[in-house]
């Protein structure tokens, strides 16, 4: 796996992964505290959201479940000294779809959190990792319209 990181003015940056994909990153800069992209510490946190929300779906279909959406909502805490690690993490799960066990829900998350996904573990070496959930299911409108209504 490859990154090229090329910094452009002030603390703005351009990172291009290996397969060609790119993003402006950056820090506030300047009196006017100009925020060009989200900041490294940031891109970590929805790279590891994203790889947990990855696994998460992906067992979710491996078992049959009608799932129809998963979002991963992480507040973190850091170090106050550097290297201003993260020292703590708490993924919050809204999952959405129809008649979902909320215990293949539990053990999809906690197969993530704690095995597979990458991000975590090594995250998991400075930052004490929580995770609950929700489950959101349709409600039927009494119309039977093509609305849906989550609770």
């Amino acid at each position: 796996m490859k990154a090229r990181i090329k910094w452009v003015e002030d603390r703005t940056f351009i990172g291009e992964s290996g397969s060609g994909h790119k993003v402006v990153l950056g820090t506030a800069f300047g009196p006017e505290g100009r925020t060009p992209g989200p900041s490294p510490m940031e891109l970590v946190l929805i790279g590891t959201g994203g790889c947990s929300a990855f696994d998460v779906v992906h067992i979710l279909e491996k078992a049959r479940e009608a799932i129809e959406d998963c979002v991963v909502e992480i507040d973190a805490e850091r170090a106050e000294q550097d290297p201003k690690v993260f020292t703590r993490l708490h993924m919050h799960f809204v999952v959405k779809g129809r008649c979902l066990a909320a215990n293949k829900i539990e053990r999809a998350i906690s197969l993530s959190v704690e095995k597979y996904c990458s991000a975590s573990a090594m995250l998991a070496k400075t930052a004490t990792i929580t995770h609950d959930f929700v489950v959101l299911t349709p409600l039927r409108p009494l119309n039977l319209s093509a609305t849906k209504t989550w609770h």
